[in-house]
């Protein structure tokens, strides 16, 4: 099959020659080319081949998506009062036709969690553990501490650090090449945690200490030739001048990377990080056609082309590993860092993530529902690890989920064992990818959110089954005016009716949750305005 798509590509189709000005030299030379990549196309494919049938473990592959909530797609995920999946106005706003793809080929799931802003949520995934616990509770600024007027002063500013668990360490025990393509923002300047390579990654290209890029363009150097030097993305020199969008840069990067580990026939663990889609919001010239007559703003629209380019990577990236001769042995995991950051509207109100209110960094679910879809690469009927990991296609899982979830669903996959002594919040996610409830599992997310300034500014919220609790340290606009916010999610989903004042019982029982999730997991509090000092410990009504 690979060689038949390889000819076809090659146009090895016999034509006679149209007139004495016809080359056949030039078309002998043409066919020689045509032929060397065919063989080059067939040896990459027995190589992939030859690799996947002797491996034992899996490939793993986390497509991790920036600031892209769980509406930024052409993918339904909400569903309607029957359980059946929803479309809304953004569905058909968006074009992803292979998150698509890949949603008809695995589990999505419609209750999944992280952080509001990008670096907790990071290094969530990294060591299991909820931001709460492993303190690195903001977005991580590459210069400055940024905690905030009335943040805890000993915060997790400085990220993960060498000696810290995490999971690409654990896969590299266990004999996994890993690879980190994209964003970083483990860490600030000249920490640690500012290079991967420091963190469990054998391969590094395009992470460094910041979140957003100096530029998409390649004729801007990816922001080396612009004010916003101090982001550009380092490893792509090769691109600079060239009209190669970074999401495209850094997809090609990526391919070339799992051919290596392909070839040296050793299983590989993928962390596909798109800068895409933060702010600066860059038109991707490709997909620009596709929104000019939508009547959004000119943000918007190019919001819209980063989301599209973000989803042609990810079905390259899946055609490779089928051109690999690897997909069938390929676990794909699909999620975003936080919720939307589309420009679209007021971050309190239900417009940038519609019908969920709020956006990235904000308290409601739009900042913090992400769409998640697991997948195979490609299905297989007679694949030992998709006989052991069944993933039933086109299937929907509305169970509470959250991105601490990926470390120990990872590692037993991949046969790797977490340290006794390393503290894990998340949850093995393997009964939920069979889209089956599993009734072992607690219904909660825990969001711990102590600084300022941003979209909501000090606060905690907390999840159980439909309820959800928000308590505000320092009571603003944003919080209605009050410390405490309850919902309940089963009937008014998109958070229009705050009823702390009308369930006082439920209110009293939900906070005495949150302040127990908090201690259990030794958060850091908010200090109070007055002294600078004493810590802001929720307080019950």
């Amino acid at each position: 099959m690979i060689f038949r798509q390889s000819i076809v590509s090659a146009d090895l189709h016999w034509h006679e020659p149209r007139g004495a000005g016809y080359d056949i030299g030039m078309n002998n030379k043409n066919l020689l080319v045509a032929s060397l990549t065919v063989v080059a196309s067939l040896s990459l494919w027995i190589w992939g081949a030859v690799a996947s049938a002797a491996q034992t473990t899996p490939n793993i592959v986390v497509f991790l998506v920036d600031d892209m909530g769980v509406m930024d797609t052409s993918v339904p995920f909400l569903t309607d009062e029957k359980g059946k999946p929803k479309r809304y106005p953004l569905n058909d706003y968006y074009r992803t036709p292979n998150m698509q793809r890949l949603a008809a080929q695995g589990v999505r799931f419609n209750n999944f969690y992280a952080m509001s802003v990008c670096s907790p949520t990071r290094i969530s995934i990294m060591t299991g553990q909820n931001a709460a616990r492993h303190h690195a509770t903001n977005w991580i600024n590459p210069r400055n501490d940024n905690r905030g007027p009335h943040g805890p002063p000993t915060w997790n500013w400085q990220g993960l650090t060498s000696g810290d668990v995490t999971l690409p360490g654990l896969l590299r025990k266990v004999g996994y090449q890993t690879i980190h393509v994209g964003k970083g923002h483990f860490g600030p300047d000249n920490s640690e945690g500012a290079e991967p390579l420091n963190l469990g990654f054998d391969v590094n290209v395009g992470g460094a200490s910041f979140g957003a890029p100096g530029s998409y363009y390649g004729e801007e150097n990816y922001g080396q030739s612009t004010k916003r030097s101090h982001h550009a993305v380092p490893h792509l020199k090769k691109y600079h001048g060239s009209e190669t969008f970074l999401t495209e840069a850094i997809t090609l990067e990526a391919k070339k990377r799992v051919s290596e580990s392909v070839q040296k026939r050793k299983p590989f663990y993928l962390y596909m990080s798109h800068y895409a889609v933060h702010a600066p919001f860059h038109s991707d010239p490709r997909f620009a056609d596709h929104y000019k007559d939508s009547g959004k703003s000119k943000n918007a629209q190019a919001f819209a082309t980063l989301i599209e380019g973000m989803d042609k990577s990810l079905g390259d990236l899946l055609d490779y590993f089928d051109a690999l001769g690897v997909s069938e042995n390929t676990l794909v995991f699909f999620l975003g860092d936080n919720g939307s950051d589309a420009p679209l509207g007021h971050q309190h109100v239900v417009a940038c993530a519609a019908p969920l209110r709020g956006k990235k960094g904000a308290h409601y679910e739009g900042g913090m529902r992400v769409p998640f879809i697991a997948a195979w690469a490609k299905e297989s009927a007679t694949n030992a690890n998709q006989k052991q990991w069944v993933i039933p296609p086109g299937t929907l899982q509305t169970q509470v989920a959250a991105v601490q979830d990926l470390y120990p669903t990872i590692a037993k996959l991949a046969g790797a064992t977490s340290p006794e002594d390393h503290p894990v919040d998340g949850v093995d996610l393997s009964k939920l990818l069979t889209a089956e409830p599993d009734d072992s599992r607690d219904e909660v997310f825990l969001m711990h959110y102590p600084h300022s300034p941003h979209r909501s500014d000090y606060f905690t919220t907390y999840r159980d089954g439909d309820w959800k609790v928000i308590y505000h340290y320092i009571p603003s606009k944003g919080s209605e005016g009050g410390h405490y916010q309850l919902y309940d999610l089963a009937s008014d989903p998109f958070e229009s009716t705050n009823v702390a004042d009308q369930e006082p019982a439920v209110l009293r029982e939900m906070i005495g949750k949150l302040k127990s999730g908090l201690e259990s997991h030794e958060a850091l509090y908010p200090v109070s305005p007055d002294d600078g000092k004493t810590p802001l410990v929720p307080v019950t009504p």
